[in-house]
């Protein structure tokens, strides 16, 4: 299932981090999903929690992550956080208003409060988390301007956490 952006026409914005004004157009949600999903594989390949994350800014991917819980023996290396980290150390601020976040499983509320806090513009899902998911919480704990899409390819998301932790219980 796919949920269309609302920018419908490309329109003329300035980049808060750009010299040159920012060309906005309907952003490809499934292609940067895509690549969301190579992060998640690879964190599959490491025995980790098969999520990944990829922060775009301006059409272009600035950071990309998985999770590494196992590997880093540390609860807060979700790939979220992971990528949070990675696009502002790139974009050298601590606020990403001009940036969305791909992420292939909902966000937990302790990745959920680190979005508020970096002010991400956008947040697109793939599959919900219906145990850890923060929207089972509360849908106001992101920053108020964060614009929130959910099920982008839900299905290849949902598919691989399933698959993931079919294999752990075996």
């Amino acid at each position: 299932m796919s949920v269309q952006t609302n920018i419908s026409s490309a329109k003329l914005e300035k980049c808060t981090y750009c010299v040159k004004p920012l060309i906005v157009r309907h952003m490809d949600y499934e292609k940067y999903m895509r690549i969301a999903l190579m992060e998640a594989r690879d964190a599959e390949l490491e025995g980790e929690v098969p999520i990944g994350a990829v922060v775009v800014c301006g059409d272009k991917v600035i950071a990309r992550a998985h999770n590494r819980t196992e590997h880093l023996h540390d609860v807060t290396a979700h790939a979220e956080i992971m990528a949070i980290t990675a696009a502002e150390d790139y974009m050298d601020a601590k606020y990403l208003t001009d940036c969305t976040l791909f992420v292939t499983v909902e966000p937990c509320v302790m990745c959920a409060g680190a979005i508020a806090w970096a002010q991400v513009a956008e947040v697109v899902f793939g599959t919900e988390d219906a145990k850890r998911g923060f929207t089972r919480y509360s849908n106001q704990i992101l920053h108020p301007k964060t614009k929130l899409t959910r099920g982008i390819l839900a299905d290849e998301c949902e598919k691989i956490m399933k698959d993931f932790f079919a294999r752990k219980r075996r």
